[in-house]
């Protein structure tokens, strides 16, 4: 069903194209609501379900309730999901379409497609998390270091 286009619909598709991360709802939210106050949030989620609906843009459903993260990178993919900020990357690893065609040769369950989303520590958190843990051991084992030395 071809849509009417309309203002909000764009503001909310040129923000998930020009963003470089997989953002949420509320944040393209809050980066068209700057542009174009009078948005509702209601309409940024309406609209984004629109455009996963058109094929316009991708979901990346997260487990539970974290909230979903949209991609801008229509072809098949895999992603990454950083445990510590929530950060969705893309993982660069080659589509294996024929995932599903052995699955359904195992079970004979009839498969449509499949999304992969593996959990870690992205490189800032590690970076951080070792930097908090490396201060506090430096503070527990008495080797602080001042200014002069000392």
């Amino acid at each position: 069903m071809n849509r009417r286009r309309t203002i909000q619909r764009d503001l909310v598709l040129a923000a998930v194209r020009k963003s470089r991360t997989h953002p949420t709802a509320d944040e393209i939210f809050a980066s068209v609501v700057d542009e174009h106050p009078s948005i509702s949030k209601a309409t940024v989620y309406r609209n984004l379900n629109l455009l996963v609906d058109e094929g316009l843009v991708r979901r990346v459903p997260l487990p539970g309730t974290l909230p979903d993260h949209f991609d801008r990178t229509l072809d098949e993919h895999y992603h990454v999901f950083c445990e510590y900020c929530g950060k969705v990357s893309d993982v660069d690893l080659p589509y294996q379409a024929d995932l599903a065609a052995r699955i359904e040769g195992m079970d004979g369950f009839e498969v449509f497609r499949h999304e992969i989303v593996f959990h870690g520590v992205c490189p800032e958190c590690k970076a951080k998390i070792k930097a908090e843990k490396s201060a506090k051991e430096c503070i527990g084992n008495g080797t602080e270091r001042f200014e002069d030395g000392s």
